[in-house]
C-alpha cells in the first residue's frame, strides 16, 4: 500500500506532538521528485547508524533533544534549532529524549 503524501496546497501540521509524541511513527509528509519532507520520530535512546542521501537536507528538531553527528561532528540539537548538510554528507542521530524532527531532503 502507497504511503499517503500531501497534496499541493493541503496544510500539514508540524507541530510539536507533546502526550502523543511515544504512540506516533515517522511519517513522510510529502515527496516530489525533487523534495521530500519527513516528521521523524526518534525515541530517547534510539541510534539510526551513519548514513547518507544524495541530496542537500535541513533538519529541524521541532520537539525534544537529539545528537546529531556529521561532518566530523556531534551537535546537540533541541526544539527550534536547525541544521544544514550539503548531499553526500555522513550523518547519523541519536536520541537523548524523545524528540521529533523535520527533514528536508532535495534531490
Amino acid at each position: 500500500m502507497a504511503i499517503p503524501h500531501a497534496a499541493p496546497g493541503q496544510t500539514i501540521d508540524v507541530r510539536p506532538l507533546g502526550p502523543a509524541l511515544a504512540g506516533t511513527k515517522t511519517s513522510a509528509l510529502l515527496k516530489t521528485d525533487s523534495l521530500e519532507v519527513i516528521r521523524l520520530v526518534v525515541p530517547a535512546g534510539k541510534k539510526i547508524p551513519s548514513h547518507k542521501v544524495a541530496g542537500e537536507i535541513t533538519v529541524q528538531c521541532l520537539e525534544g533533544r537529539v545528537a546529531f553527528t556529521a561532518l566530523g561532528e556531534t551537535h546537540e540539537l533541541q526544539a527550534g534549532q536547525m541544521l544544514y548538510l550539503p548531499g553526500g554528507a555522513d550523518h547519523a542521530l541519536e536520541g537523548l529524549e524523545d524528540a521529533s524532527v523535520l527533514v528536508t531532503i532535495l534531490s
